[in-house]
């Protein structure tokens, strides 16, 4: 059987003109993967370079390829049909490791196509690393080595203005462009830069904040024989994902005519603020996550596919989102919905096996961060509690007494809240705390919530009368009532 590589699969070759610090999965399947899709289809003709941030030898070079990998697309279109889609990724030319090819690195700066930077070097890679300096072959960080490379293009072009990058991070953290830009401006000013070059750094590069959206589940270990197979050659890259994918920068408007989107309408918004997207994908994406997991695995139910499946879950998500969620946040509600029904889609992804429990993982966090905000928010503009947000925390308390039937639940969270509940559900068990006192324990913990949500009107009643019923009835009976 071939080897995939571009002597046994000749084809279109475009020149260098991005940069991609990051070899990863994610990358791959999702920018790597649009700039193929602009390639094929519009006159973008912008080909890859590769950096690898660190100094590893696995995964291999992609080089072994040539710069060439599959991308399986698999899930659910607009139209809730299963589609699989495969396809050869032309758009990456070559591979660099900089630990081993500094000055190979170095000379991308003098290539003055490349105007385009990407990244993704995980959360911990925009960081500061004390010690690099501007004479390391090359700086250990990411933000350290981008210094290196503005300042040698800074140089090649004697400070020209219309020289610079734009530069598009998928880190994430919160506005990761003004983070990067932040941590460059750190090193240059450490490293004792010119006041010109800083200067440039400022006028003449931009530095966006993205939110990316896919779920990439990356090299299929159990279904490689199939798929290579179906495929009829050998593709040690193969990458899968999610159809689902989306896009958003905050970035001047010239972005949408770079990326052709006049050409080739991709799921790319050129926006002014990212804030309310990274708000309605942690609202309605993981907000939905968070208040099913424990309704559903106490439902008996162990993946997220199987939870929507069942009509009553299903249900269950489908209305939190409708009529708790999405009428308290800040974007257009058509467009919200729009989004919402994306997400019952992913969820109802049949390629995909997403397990409750390892979206368990530190809960009590998730329920603050994403669902809480609502929560508190509804209470504010409708005078009431949303009725399935507040069933979702009783859930949560349920789900902390670490049993589901006579099996054991394996909790995972900090451990003081695991020691918590552990103390606090055997005195319950023994009858020297009451359900009510229970509830009122996990919501005074101000430490954790920020605030006394004891002092919330009614929510103590209210998680009570619901742990009660999930505790008497069992949860299909308690949620029954709400869906």
């Amino acid at each position: 059987m071939k080897q995939l590589n571009r002597t046994n699969f000749p084809g279109n070759q475009y020149p260098t003109k991005i940069i991609q610090f990051g070899e990863g999965n994610f990358l791959r399947a999702f920018i790597d993967w649009q700039i193929d899709l602009l390639n094929e289809k519009t006159d973008f003709n912008s080909g890859v370079t590769i950096v690898r941030p660190i100094n590893t030898d696995f995964p291999p070079s992609l080089n072994t390829q040539d710069g060439l990998y599959t991308t399986i697309i698999r899930g659910l279109n607009e139209k809730g049909e299963a589609v699989k889609q495969a396809r050869i990724i032309r758009s990456v030319n070559n591979e660099i490791n900089p630990y081993q090819q500094f000055d190979d690195y170095l000379q991308l700066a003098h290539n003055l196509d490349i105007k385009l930077i990407f990244s993704n070097t995980t959360e911990a890679g925009i960081s500061y690393h004390e010690g690099d300096k501007l004479t390391d072959r090359p700086a250990l960080s990411y933000p350290a080595k981008l210094t290196q490379l503005l300042y040698e293009r800074f140089k090649v072009v004697n400070g020209d203005k219309s020289q610079g990058f734009i530069l598009l991070p998928c880190e994430l953290i919160d506005y990761n462009g003004v983070e990067l830009k932040r941590l460059v401006l750190r090193y240059a000013q450490e490293w004792q830069l010119p006041a010109q070059f800083i200067n440039w750094l400022k006028q003449a590069n931009t530095f966006c904040s993205t939110l990316v959206d896919r779920i990439v589940t990356g090299y299929p270990r159990n279904e490689v024989e199939q798929l290579t197979n179906e495929l009829g050659y050998q593709d040690q890259f193969l990458d899968t994902a999610e159809y689902f994918y989306l896009f958003v920068i905050q970035g001047p408007k010239s972005l949408e005519k770079l990326f052709r989107q006049d050409q080739l309408k991709l799921n790319i918004l050129v926006v002014d603020d990212i804030k309310p997207y990274k708000e309605r994908k942690v609202a309605i994406l993981n907000g939905a996550h968070t208040s099913l997991v424990p309704v559903a695995y106490l439902a008996g139910v162990d993946y997220v596919g199987d939870a929507m499946q069942d009509q009553q879950l299903r249900q269950f998500v489908i209305d939190t989102l409708a009529q708790e969620i999405i009428p308290v946040l800040s974007l257009p509600q058509d467009e919200l919905q729009h989004f919402a029904d994306a997400v019952i889609g992913r969820f109802q992804n049949p390629f995909i096996q997403h397990a409750l429990l390892s979206i368990s993982l530190n809960s009590m966090t998730k329920y603050r961060t994403r669902i809480l905000p609502q929560l508190l928010a509804y209470q504010q503009k409708y005078q009431k509690l949303p009725v399935r947000l507040t069933f979702a925390l009783a859930a949560l308390i349920a789900f902390y007494r670490g049993k589901r039937n006579q099996q054991a639940i394996p909790l995972k969270d900090d451990q003081i809240w695991l020691d918590h509940f552990a103390d606090w559900w055997q005195q319950w068990q023994q009858q020297t705390l009451s359900t009510k006192q229970l509830v009122q324990n996990v919501l005074s913990q101000t430490e954790h919530w920020q605030q006394d949500l004891t002092q919330l009107p009614d929510l103590v009643d209210d998680v009570t009368e619901k742990l009660d019923a999930i505790l008497a009835k069992g949860m299909r009976n308690a949620l029954s009532q709400y869906c």
